[in-house]
């Protein structure tokens, strides 16, 4: 059989971000994390449904020395033990490492599809920000776009699909 995916972005779609003059940030503490409710939901029927669900993050303020790799872990794994996610692939690399595994580049997309082995042709990318959805479509996965309003400007092709919220995905994804 093949396993088909669904790609999520951490903060912004599994869990509340931290918006500060528009932008989306990380929460900086475990304290501060707020698993979204319609992620529940969500995930639980796209779980049902046969899809292996994977969070794929960009966390640069680890790179940035203001974040520790031990709070961003932390947080991952509570989030798992909330939701059905079976792994967080996390890009700890800032801007100007120029890595592979950094989002707009689909290098987390693509380490999670070979480890699981994905069709990254029958799998989704979720992200709430123009980066995971161009790191999505560089994959090969169709995309949705969680759109936050946040005043940063959207700089690649528009996603397949866009919701106001996270609950909305598994609509989407289950037609």
């Amino acid at each position: 059989m093949t396993q088909r995916a669904v790609f999520l972005d951490r903060d912004g779609v599994l869990n509340r971000a931290v918006v500060r003059d528009g932008k989306p940030f990380p929460p900086a503490r475990l304290a501060d994390v707020e698993i979204l409710a319609g992620a529940v939901t969500a995930l639980n029927r796209l779980a049902k449904s046969g899809y292996v669900l994977i969070g794929i993050t960009n966390q640069p303020d680890v790179a940035r020395g203001t974040q520790s790799r031990e709070i961003v872990e932390s947080i991952n794994g509570l989030i798992q033990s909330r939701l059905p996610v079976c792994e967080i692939f996390v890009c700890y690399h800032d801007h100007t490492d120029e890595c592979d595994c950094r989002k707009p580049k689909p290098g987390l997309i693509l380490q999670a599809a070979q480890k699981y082995g994905l069709d990254l042709s029958l799998s989704w990318m979720v992200g709430d920000r123009w980066k995971d959805i161009t790191a999505g479509q560089s994959a090969g996965a169709k995309t949705i776009f969680v759109d936050r309003h946040y005043t940063e400007i959207y700089q690649g092709d528009p996603a397949d699909f866009t919701v106001e919220d996270t609950a909305s995905i598994a609509d989407v994804i289950l037609i």
